[in-house]
This record gives C-alpha cells, sequence and structure tokens, in this order.
C-alpha cells in the first residue's frame, strides 16, 4: 500500500474542522456528575489460580455508566508493598480485557497496571466479561451508530464515562499512587485515553497510539475500512440525517478532548493506515494543548502502527514522569 492522505509536512499544520458544540463542557461535567452519585464500589478480588509467580493478580469490578458493572485486570509486581505508579490502559475496537497473562508488561517494567475491560465489546480478536445492557434505535452491526441519534443516548457516552471511573478504581487500590497515574491505549483505547485526558484534571501523562475517534468528519470521508465506515453505512441508508449525526459526534471527538489535554503526551501514528488515518491523528496531536507532546511516525505501517517498537519508546518515556 502506498501513502494516501496528506504528506508529512501538510500533516503537521493540519487542523480539523470538526465544529467544538458549545455545551461541550456543560454536556461532560453533568454526564460525569451524574455518574459521581453512584459508589464507585471497586471490588479487587486476588486471583491465586492463574500460574503467574512474578505478577499478582486482582480481578476487579467497578461501577460505570448507569450504575452498570464494569470488569478490569489489576496486576502488580509480585510482593509489592508501597504504592506505585499506575498506567491505566484501554483496549482496541472489538476487543475484551483477555486474560491476565495478556497484561505483563508494566508490570514488568515496575507499575501497577490497570486495564479496563469495554461494555459490549470483547468477541472479535480479545474476549470481555462487560454487558451493555443499554439498547438504541436502528444502528449498523458495530458500535459506532448505537444511539447516535442524540449525544444522550450515543454508544460511547457511555463507554467513556467508564472509562473516567476506571482511572477513579485504579487509584482506589492501596497499591496504586494516584498521584503517579498515566493513561494509555491503542486505536479505540488511544481514543479513550485522550478523552481521560481532557477529563481528568490530574493524570501525569498520556500516550494514545494509533488513536482512533478523531475528526470525524475527515475520518469519515477519507478512508473506508471500518470502524469508521459503520458511520458512513448508515449515513447511506438513513438518507438525510449527517447534520444530526455530525453534532452527535462531535461531543466524543478527540480533537476537542485534545484541546483540553493538561498533561505530556506521546502519540504515535502509522502513515498507510487506513483505520484511523494519519490526518485524523494529526488532527488529535495539533490540538493537544499542553507543549510537552511529541509524535512517533511510522512510514511503512498500517493500524499495526509501532507496536513493540511504540512500546520500547514507552517504556523510557513513562518512568521519566512517573518517577518509576
Amino acid at each position: 500500500m502506498t501513502l494516501f492522505d496528506l504528506p508529512l509536512d501538510e500533516l503537521r499544520a493540519y487542523r480539523s474542522r470538526s465544529v467544538e458544540p458549545a455545551d461541550f463542557d456543560a454536556f461532560w461535567s453533568a454526564t460525569l456528575e451524574e455518574a459521581g452519585t453512584r459508589e464507585l464500589d471497586a471490588r479487587f478480588e486476588l486471583r491465586d489460580d492463574l500460574g503467574l509467580v512474578t505478577v499478582d493478580v486482582y480481578d476487579v469490578t467497578f461501577t460505570g455508566f448507569g450504575g452498570h458493572p464494569v470488569k478490569g485486570w489489576f496486576v502488580i509486581p509480585a510482593g509489592t508493598t508501597e504504592p506505585l505508579p499506575v498506567v491505566v490502559e484501554f483496549i482496541g475496537y472489538g476487543g475484551g480485557r483477555s486474560l491476565p497473562h495478556a497484561h505483563l508488561l508494566w508490570a514488568s517494567a515496575g507499575m501497577a497496571h490497570f486495564v479496563m475491560d469495554t461494555r459490549g465489546q470483547g468477541s472479535v480478536w480479545a474476549p470481555g466479561d462487560t454487558a451493555d445492557p443499554v439498547g438504541s434505535g436502528p444502528s449498523v452491526p458495530g458500535f459506532m451508530t448505537r444511539g447516535i441519534e442524540d449525544p444522550a443516548t450515543y454508544y460511547y457516552r457511555r463507554v467513556i464515562t467508564d472509562a473516567v471511573r476506571a482511572v477513579e478504581a485504579a487509584r482506589s487500590h492501596p497499591l496504586a499512587d494516584a498521584a503517579r497515574t498515566a493513561a494509555i491505549g491503542a486505536s479505540q483505547g488511544g481514543g479513550l485515553a485522550l478523552a481521560v485526558a481532557g477529563l481528568v484534571p490530574d493524570l501525569a501523562a498520556v500516550a494514545p497510539d494509533v488513536p482512533f475517534l478523531c475528526d470525524f468528519p475527515r475520518a469519515t470521508r477519507v478512508t473506508d475500512r471500518n470502524p469508521y465506515r459503520e458511520i458512513s453505512d448508515y449515513l447511506k441508508t438513513h438518507r438525510g440525517r449527517a447534520e444530526q449525526a455530525g453534532r452527535t459526534l462531535a461531543y466524543f471527538d478527540g480533537v476537542h478532548f485534545a484541546a483540553r489535554g493538561r498533561v505530556p503526551a506521546l502519540f504515535s501514528v502509522a502513515m498507510e493506515d487506513l483505520t484511523c488515518p494519519p490526518s485524523t491523528v494529526f488532527a488529535a496531536f495539533n490540538a493537544y494543548a499542553h507543549t510537552d507532546k511529541q509524535i512517533e511516525v511510522y512510514d511503512f505501517n498500517d493500524h499495526e502502527g509501532g507496536g513493540p517498537f511504540q512500546h520500547a519508546v514507552q517504556l523510557t518515556w513513562l518512568p521519566r514522569l512517573l518517577k518509576a
């Protein structure tokens, strides 16, 4: 595959045309205030039946959007007795929290690692355990158009609220140092990390890899690959609803969360990425408010991005910020 998006010099100057809703902050403030009226009720069950000897694993359940239970894993170096920096990770589209042995990297680096399951997902490439008990109007198969008629009913309102609550849950464990918390994730997970960076005021760092959920106006026109294609297919059938859908999506656009980013950020982008086109990633990066930001560019990669090479960059970048 050859390069299909803007050249790199233009990407570094590119700005999204996504229009921020006038009540963006009020919408999210009300959403999180409502969520906060429910007890977090974060429960950590130590699992000693997994055959893992270098880490301690906790099976986590906490209260997310609407009082719904959300699952997670909390993984720490075995025998930890003092609070550790916390890496909160969000999962890519279609995947769930998987099994604990899939999450050994950050505990191996001496950190606590909290992995949030994604409601309703977890049946494509990694198993999940969290239901989404909320229904929706007519939608295209997948998650991108569930409840798209209104921001209040849109699927990602629930997931982003879960993500904010996941940070709270991770910090509630006595072996987590709340002052040293980072949010990370790739693809959908990167989009959720950006949302958390815009909504949680006291993180220490954020690392969104090839982030999804950014610059919807361009994404839905520059690529025909799913998941963005789900939106195009919906509008192909529901003619005349583009303005309504665009209004909803604007409340969930990573570009607007990035504009509220208050902490150092490490992005990555893949120049041949048809799932999350480079211009949509740069739209979020260029909008990111904090001046301490950097982006790793992988010239010949598709949506796999930097993979282990990006992990290697993170393994030097994050400990510096978290003083691990």
